[in-house]
């Protein structure tokens, strides 16, 4: 087993994951089968907890595991499925470890950081690293570990020294060392500062991990007297300096000095490290390079001439870097989400949306809307609360004190009588005015009616509105206002989790007449609650308690819309991630109107999709799932909802649809029990791969023709 460490200085968010996940490609091209571990040395147990503010969206594998985003880098660029220890914690890790206390497996010895914890995450490391996660028997070539954080961090002191150790314990040859650091340019005659670098390195060093290749972030290629300076410094060849200019993901990893500059999109990092030579140099340290080279790698023996000449990037440019760049026909998508401040929270769904346009041949225009702008009550404004607030003039305390001088005297009771003004002016002045200081600053001035104005400006001008996943209550009556809007308008709309939650319960208000209805997570007193909360699911505790992982949905009709996209006549698989659920009680109502839950799951009672009748509403494409369809997207292999909401959107899904057949029953089939779903109006439609490279309908995932032939077992 072949190891690859990727660290981290200066700053964090520097992109680690990507570099981490480029390196992937590069080995995985050269023929070697990888896998991937993300080290995240915070106290949770797991991401699911975690506000997606502070560490951006939770990713949710097939085992149920919520992990760290970067999981889902490593998963989409790799084309692999990983487990939940494939992200290991400091949580997990003192969880492991005082476990094993309370059993005794430690016989009586004092339990300390060094042995004990730096044992156990050397264990978890060998033990991941050993455990395939492409679908084949045997064991992975190649392990690529991230360490996130940044050297130095107090908390991820106990991961560096296991790694240490663990560098030993291998050997130098099994293992090479990146890290990523940061070139900032000062000034405006722009020099570039290797100091931050130099100390980076330094720290590194002082740990005991010696990088063998460092991948230098900065917006500007690096100077060869830079790279040289570095290399003299940092102790690493120059032709071992990576430099990774660019946009927020472009960074590699550290072998020697890689230069890594802008790029127009995240899927020519790779390509920028292979032209660096990278993925040679990683090879000659991990000795996999070099002619006629013996290995033994899970039972098998082979000569290795040298995989760095087996590379093989073509299909990766041009299926997915240069198809990117290429895209010329815009598809404007509203994005209805509470979390709008922080993309990443957005992550997997912004990506599938990528992956879908690459598939249908359309350029996104992605306009972001904050659900609660599209609430009536943000018609009220700001400036009215900024002028009041100036009106009162001296501040103290973070608030504004209003404070007038009053004569003592004309407060008695006898001034009443003898100066009747006086005494009222001086009771009129005895208050104080308590003022927000927020609206004191210019910017209150902007008021929410603009941005009321604005939100439903871009929901107006949208192809598509698309209503991600969420918790709580902020935004929500927005995002049901969101789902009315298209509904009523016939604007393509797909909603993911709570997306179809807030569908069903604006069916339920403006179809059905039900006024009151309302989820229970945002009303327990609901009299007509359309969802409802999960009788197995933990009212006490929060983490990991939720219906989590991949999870069978059963179609109930193949002349769905859903079944025609996912080319499945019986089920899909998909990762779910909730703890709501819409009621089963109201199914049989919601249907009578329209509204088809054309996907259940295997007990017949939780509703997983949802699309309108077609007759007669005829809606271009209207459909909820209750499951993440985002997490299992690949550049090469769009999800199906996806695909078809950009295909709406573009005017392009009937065409798509045309020349596709129906799912067919295979002989050996269970037939699926009859529902009033299936009578979507939907059965004369027929789908087509998008590109002239139709597919047929043997269950290949929709998509697959235009982006079938990618670069060889990436995606």
């Amino acid at each position: 087993m072949k190891y690859v460490l990727v660290t981290g200085g200066v700053v964090s968010g520097l992109g680690k994951g990507v570099t981490a996940s480029s390196i992937g490609v590069l080995l995985k091209n050269c023929g070697l089968r990888v896998t991937s571990i993300k080290i995240d040395p915070y106290l949770n147990i797991d991401a699911g907890t975690m506000s997606p503010f502070e560490h951006g969206e939770v990713f949710v594998l097939d085992d149920g595991g919520e992990v760290d985003l970067d999981l889902g880098n490593y998963e989409r660029f790799l084309d692999i499925t990983l487990t939940r220890d494939n992200n290991l914690t400091t949580g997990k890790v003192y969880q492991s470890v005082l476990d094993r206390e309370r059993r005794g497996d430690y016989l009586g010895k004092t339990v300390q950081v060094v042995p004990h914890i730096t044992d156990a995450i050397q264990d978890w490391i060998q033990r991941v690293a050993h455990i395939p996660v492409d679908g084949r028997d045997g064991v992975p070539d190649v392990c690529v570990i991230e360490l996130g954080g940044t050297v130095g961090d107090i908390e991820s002191s106990p991961f560096v020294e296991a790694l240490r150790q663990f560098h030993f314990k291998v050997g130098p040859n099994n293992m090479c060392i990146v890290h990523v650091s940061l070139v900032p340019i000062i000034g405006v005659v722009g020099e570039q500062k290797t100091k931050p670098t130099q100390h980076s390195v330094a720290v590194l060093r002082s740990l005991g991990l010696h990088p063998d290749l460092l991948a230098c972030r900065c917006s500007e290629p690096l100077d060869d007297s830079v790279r040289g300076k570095l290399a003299l410094f940092c102790q690493v060849p120059p032709e071992n300096l990576l430099t990774m200019h660019g946009a927020l993901f472009c960074q590699v990893p550290p072998e020697n000095v890689l230069t890594m500059h802008d790029v127009s999109n995240i899927w020519r990092v790779p390509l920028l490290m292979q032209s660096q030579d990278a993925h040679k140099t990683i090879l000659r340290v991990l000795g996999l390079s070099g002619h006629a080279d013996k290995l033994d790698m899970h039972g098998w023996k082979t000569q290795i001439a040298d995989r760095s000449d087996k590379l093989d990037m073509h299909g990766w440019k041009t299926q997915i870097a240069d198809r990117w760049d290429s895209l010329k026909d815009p598809v404007k998508i509203a994005m209805i989400g509470k979390y709008t401040a922080l993309s990443d929270a957005y992550l997997s769904v912004i990506k599938a949306l990528q992956h879908a346009c690459m598939a249908a041949g359309m350029k996104l225009q992605l306009d972001w809307v904050e659900a609660q702008y599209l609430e009536p009550e943000a018609k009220e404004t700001d400036a009215a609360k900024y002028e009041t607030s100036w009106q009162q003039p001296c501040m103290a305390a973070g608030m504004k004190l209003q404070l007038d001088w009053v004569e003592v005297q004309y407060l008695e009771p006898e001034a009443k009588e003898t100066d009747a003004a006086k005494y009222e002016t001086s009771w009129q002045q005895l208050q104080l005015d308590w003022v927000e200081v927020q609206y004191l600053e210019r910017e209150a001035k902007e008021t929410d009616a603009a941005k009321y104005e604005t939100s439903w400006q871009q929901v107006r001008a949208a192809d598509g509105v698309l209503v991600p996943g969420g918790f709580g209550n902020r935004g929500v009556e927005g995002k049901i206002l969101a789902a009315q809007y298209a509904r009523e308008h016939k604007v393509p709309y797909l909603g993911i989790c709570l997306g179809m939650q807030v569908a069903v319960i604006e069916f339920a208000r403006n179809v059905l007449g039900v006024k009151d209805a309302d989820s229970t997570e945002f009303n327990p007193g609901t009299p007509n609650p359309a969802v409802v909360f999960m009788p197995e699911i933990s009212t006490k505790h929060m983490g990991g308690t939720m219906r989590l992982g991949g999870r069978r949905t059963v179609l109930q009709s193949i002349s769905c819309l859903t079944a025609k996209l996912y080319q499945k006549e019986q089920y899909i698989d998909e990762r779910h991630r909730h703890r709501y659920e819409v009621n089963p009680e109201m199914v049989p109502q919601l249907e009578a109107a329209g509204l088809m839950f054309v996907g259940k799951d295997e007990t017949g009672e939780r509703m997983e999709v949802v699309e309108l009748q077609e007759n007669p509403s005829g809606h271009p494409f209207y459909a909820a799932a209750q499951f993440h369809p985002e997490f299992k997207s690949r550049p090469g292999r769009a999800s199906p909802l996806f695909l078809g909401f950009i295909l709406a959107s573009g005017k392009r899904l009937n065409s798509y649809l045309t020349s596709r057949a129906t799912p067919q029953p295979s002989p050996h089939s269970t037939p699926v029990k009859p529902s009033p779903a299936t009578s979507l109006g939907l059965e004369g439609l027929n789908l087509s791969a998008i590109g002239g490279s139709g597919s047929s309908s043997s269950g290949a995932a929709a998509g697959s023709g235009a982006s079938q032939a990618l670069f060889k077992g990436s995606s």
